[in-house]
């Protein structure tokens, strides 16, 4: 760790501030005469004002030594030539440097203070009007509101982006709302844990039994378990997740998860026979879902009634026959409004997908295509012959909205989609919310067919989407089990059916597609993952190290991703004169480096090479640095051919992709895949992570690690439960 240096002085001039993050590089004037160059999140910052900076040295390669900021003790200016340039930096709006002199000359070092307490004395200097007067004064307030808010937050060493964040939300009240309620900070928006934000309330004098602090529990409890994939929880374990949390009687959150209720934050609602309690937009995303489902469910799409000859025509126009359950499925996406197909690898998706859509184009219909990511957008597009395929987020035009804090859809109930039946792949990786948005978008008589594989991990989000629309007996679904015999001449596609049944995959070590390499010791388990990837595999197999994708089931310890991309990197990305690279606390990002988005920002603006363009990088797409900024200021990044620049500020946006853990693979085939298979937390054991992990492999699969750990996670099926009311929803909305 470097060591933290402290820097006392006074800002001599700013080199670049962003306005929206905060990120500033400035010239710091030290007490000893020196000029040091300070970096980091200091919003609101002007010329004139005193600063104690903690930090650590950073080498640029363009400005040289600068000082990254970690800590920040500020204070106004109170020389009169100080305040003059602070006032005439620009965060006074119509203050410029003349005026801010006949200003300093007028109320001399009491300036700030008459500015933000007497500001109609303004009104006595020559060429301030009442208005203009009043324009100053509340541009000064605003100033100065952010400035007690960051001093605020950094009494608890929370960072002053937050300030940016609560402002931006709250406006010029979020000073005042923040003193009202300071468990405002473990709201969605601010994602501080409430430990801290407990801590802080605590020593602010909020008492244990306060409303705010009970209310705040059961909501966090709430979207803590949302993260954990529930759409809602049942009232008797909120209530007992909530006193464990706060340290006491049940009574007490249960009065505040009442008041919730009756204001309408939560909603409480018996399903299947048990009281559910729900944030209100994951209750509004289910009962959207049921209804919408309920109206596609209610079409009669086989207007032909000649499903079975069309079907059989296609067979001959295509030199094939379909099996039995292909060829019901492709019959059934005529008469059904929603129909499901699901089978593991090699049971005919990709052939039965490909008939639908030649079904549909005979029949006319304007024929949608998406997935939940880019990779298998991108996969479904060449699988069905170019056909153009989106992700469900650009498809429903999803962006961010400052204003409310939550994403919004431009394609709904009132601009929907222009399409006649919509093929969405990849299912099993849809969450609640995304999946309702996209029914909210379909006209009512539009076909959808649901594509996936229901055996594979359920979504990161909250919900059990697929599993639950199988299982409601409501939507027509077509298992393909038949497993073909070309396929059934790859070890990949046998084992992973293997492990499907509980049974572990074949240990010897070479069986064609599949190497199993024994490793019990973690250290050498690690070296064989990095010498394949770097060696053995594009030397002895001619695969190119750009077409493996390591995985794993966890990010951390020693077997996580986070130690294999640091040995990765230096294997496959080594550091070489010329090559440029940035260092972001502990990890270093380098050009020709592969990586991954790791949450959504829908702001960020990309260019095909065709010109075409967009905005939003999504959680789980993967790219590779292309150039990086001689001056280290900006990024190229290159996500599948979507060019987009990344400012420094940013990169907590993106980590290394060499190696990735199943779960942010699913839905993502790769040539190559490298398993590191060696023990982890209990709940990453299980049956779904290692079949997932097997089925990510299209040409070869090397798994690397314990023998015993392979046949732990084929033994264990057990499922993590998931609170979801959609499957007793449909079931029961049928009814009727």
């Amino acid at each position: 760790m470097e060591e933290l240096v402290t820097v006392d002085g006074t800002v001599h001039s700013l080199i670049f501030q962003n306005a929206e993050n905060g990120y500033t590089v400035l010239r710091l004037l030290t007490c000893e005469g020196e000029v040091v160059t300070v970096v980091g999140c200091i919003p609101c910052v002007a010329p004139g004002e005193h600063m104690t900076v903690g930090g650590v040295w950073e080498h640029h390669p363009q400005h040289g030594e600068q000082l990254k900021a970690l800590e920040l003790e500020r204070t106004l200016p109170v020389d009169e030539e100080e305040i003059v340039s602070y006032l005439s930096s620009g965060i006074c709006k119509g203050v410029g440097p003349a005026t801010a002199q006949r200003i300093v000359d007028r109320f001399g070092p009491q300036t700030l203070e008459i500015l933000e307490q007497s500001p109609d004395r303004l009104r006595a200097i020559k060429g301030i009007t009442a208005k203009k007067a009043q324009e100053i004064a509340e541009s000064f307030r605003r100033h100065m509101g952010l400035r007690r808010l960051m001093a605020f937050l950094a009494q608890y060493e929370l960072p002053p982006v937050l300030a940016m964040q609560l402002r931006e939300q709250y406006g010029d009240a979020a000073m005042e709302m923040l003193r009202a309620n300071p468990y405002l900070l473990s709201a969605d928006s601010c994602g501080v844990e409430f430990a801290l934000t407990d801590e802080i309330a605590m020593s602010m004098g909020f008492p244990a039994d306060c409303d705010e602090r009970l209310q705040a529990a059961v909501t966090f409890e709430l979207s803590h378990n949302e993260n954990n994939g529930h759409v809602f929880l049942p009232r008797s374990k909120l209530l007992f997740a909530t006193a464990q949390l706060l340290g006491c009687d049940e009574a007490l959150p249960e009065a505040a998860l009442d008041a919730l209720i009756e204001k309408g934050a939560v909603v409480e609602e018996t399903v299947a026979n048990v009281q559910g309690c729900y944030l209100k937009r994951l209750w509004e995303a289910e009962v959207t879902a049921c209804a919408r489902l309920n109206v596609l469910l209610s079409v009669d799409a086989d207007t032909s009634r000649q499903a079975e000859r069309v079907v059989s025509e296609i067979e001959r126009a295509e030199g094939i026959t379909y099996a039995s359950q292909q060829r019901k499925a492709v019959a059934l996406a005529a008469q059904r409004g929603v129909l499901i197909i699901t089978g593991g690898p090699g049971t005919g998706k990709t052939t039965t997908v490909r008939g639908i859509v030649e079904l549909f184009d005979r029949m006319g219909l304007d024929i949608v295509l998406a997935a939940p990511t880019g990779r298998a957008a991108k996969s479904m597009s060449e699988l069905t012959g170019g056909r153009e395929a989106q992700t469900i987020h650009r498809l429903l035009g999803m962006t961010w909205n400052e204003a409310t804090h939550q994403v919004t859809y431009a394609k709904n109930e009132q601009e929907p989609l222009e399409a006649d039946a919509v093929i969405l792949d990849e299912m099993s990786m849809v969450d609640l919310q995304l999946f309702s948005a996209l029914l909210r978008a379909l006209r009512p008589g539009t076909r959808l067919v649901l594509v996936g594989d229901a055996d594979q991990l359920p979504s990161v989000g909250a919900g059990n989407v697929f599993s639950d629309l199988i299982r409601s007996g409501r939507v027509e679904t077509v298992f393909l089990r038949q497993i073909f015999r070309q396929a059934e001449q790859s070890a990949i596609i046998r084992n992973a059916h293997s492990v499907n049944q509980g049974e572990p995959p074949e240990m010897s070590s070479n069986q064609g597609d599949y190497f199993f390499l024994c490793r019990r010791e973690g250290e050498r388990a690690v070296s064989t993952v990095v010498e394949l990837c770097k060696k053995r595999l594009p030397e002895g197999m001619h695969i190119p190290a750009d077409h493996i994708q390591v995985l794993t089931p966890t990010r951390r310890g020693p077997t996580g991703t986070i130690h294999l991309n640091r040995l990765l990197q230096e294997a496959l990305n080594p550091l070489t004169p010329g090559k440029h690279q940035i260092l972001w606390g502990e990890r270093i990002f380098r050009e020709g480096d592969r990586i991954m988005q790791n949450r959504n920002d829908y702001d960020v603006l990309w260019e095909r090479s065709d010109g075409t363009m967009g905005v939003g990088m999504f959680n789980g797409d993967v790219g590779r640095i292309t150039q990086i900024d001689p001056g280290g200021e900006w990024l190229s990044l290159d996500f599948d051919g979507r060019e987009a620049l990344y400012s420094t500020e940013m990169l907590s946006e993106i980590d290394l992709a060499y190696a990735q853990t199943v779960h942010k693979a699913q839905g993502s085939e790769y040539r190559c895949v490298v398993l590191c298979a060696m023990p982890s937390a209990q709940s990453l054991m299980v049956r779904g992570v290692l079949y997932t992990a097997l089925t990510r492999a299209r040409e070869l699969l090397v798994v690397v690690g314990d023998d015993a750990v392979l046949r732990a996670m084929a033994a264990n099926d057990r499922q993590q439960r998931r609170y979801s009311g959609l499957r007793w929803r449909l079931a029961h909305s049928g009814e009727g």
